[in-house]
């Protein structure tokens, strides 16, 4: 199924492109022929106005003229360079919080045709520990936004709220991700306090939290032919995703592999947080931000 806005986007381009050529090569010297050959014919300099009134331009193809160039640089930057998202949900606290408004770098896969998200030109390679923005694979209309755990061929398992990751194949022996507690902190997303953990994946250092008051569900988890219910083996082109916040995301341990083509980029800034914290008392509509956060704004990690 192609992306709706993509496709509208990429019309839009193709339209007010095909009349812009259109009147730079037919239409407009048509109507410059037109109004030179007037004011040849007059007696008078002829004001502009009166002008403007012989062989009048199309109001739609006027329209169309002017607002090419901007849809063209939209379709560019939105398709091929960088694309601004919103963060919808708590699933990747504390490193994205929700009113936070990303940038994602769309050639950091491989450049991608709009539409059908096929690769035209190879580029980088997904690292582990990447803050990657992907196609739900149960609904590809829907994006969604985690970290990237497993490789294709990595051997992983989740359990008693720990990462353990084999990277050899055959799998000789798991390793957990190394983790340093923290300490509790609250958020408004939370009913309880959580546990803040420095997590290593790779070579990135990131925050993770975990619930003390949940525990893992792996009768929910997604089961993988010939592993138990809290392992995975992630297929060739496929990967493995988690969100930041462990105890409340959706994310592969339920729903299982990411394919590649679904991959759109990888989020690289925060270039501004709203916040929307409403206590008892407020009186604003739950759309209006609350303030801003001039502290989030840069890179992610």
């Amino acid at each position: 199924m192609a992306n709706t806005f993509a496709l509208i986007l990429v019309i839009a381009t193709f339209v007010t492109g095909i009349i812009w050529v259109i009147d730079k090569i037919k239409w407009g010297p048509a109507r410059r022929a037109a109004r030179k050959a007037a004011q040849d014919k007059a007696s008078v300099e002829l004001e502009e106005e009166v002008l403007a009134t012989i062989h009048q331009e199309n109001v739609l193809v006027e329209n169309a003229r002017s607002l090419f160039p901007v849809i063209a640089v939209v379709f560019i930057l939105r398709s091929f360079i960088y694309e601004p998202f919103q963060i919808p949900s708590g699933s990747m606290m504390p490193t994205l919080l929700v009113g936070d408004f990303i940038l994602v770098e769309k050639f950091s896969y491989g450049v991608k045709e709009p539409i059908w998200q096929n690769t035209l030109i190879p580029m980088g390679k997904v690292k582990r520990g990447d803050v990657a923005v992907f196609k739900y694979p149960e609904d590809i209309r829907v994006d969604f936004i985690k970290r990237v755990v497993g490789l294709p061929g990595d051997h992983i398992v989740y359990k008693d709220k720990k990462v353990y990751l084999c990277e050899s194949e055959p799998c000789a022996s798991y390793k957990a991700l190394d983790m340093s507690y923290i300490g509790e902190q609250e958020f408004p997303e939370e009913a309880n306090k959580v546990q803040v953990y420095n997590e290593m994946l790779g070579e990135v250092a990131h925050r993770i939290l975990i619930n003390p008051m949940r525990s893992d569900q792996p009768s929910r988890y997604y089961q993988q032919p010939g592993t138990v219910a809290y392992e995975w083996i992630v297929p060739k082109g496929h990967y493995f995703m988690m969100g930041d916040n462990r105890d409340n995301s959706k994310d592969s341990r339920y729903w299982g592999f990411v394919p590649e083509q679904n991959l759109v980029g990888k989020a690289v800034a925060i270039w501004i947080s709203f916040e929307f914290y409403r206590d008892s008392s407020s009186i604003l509509p739950a759309w209006i931000p609350s303030g801003v956060r001039f502290n989030r704004i840069g890179g992610i990690q």
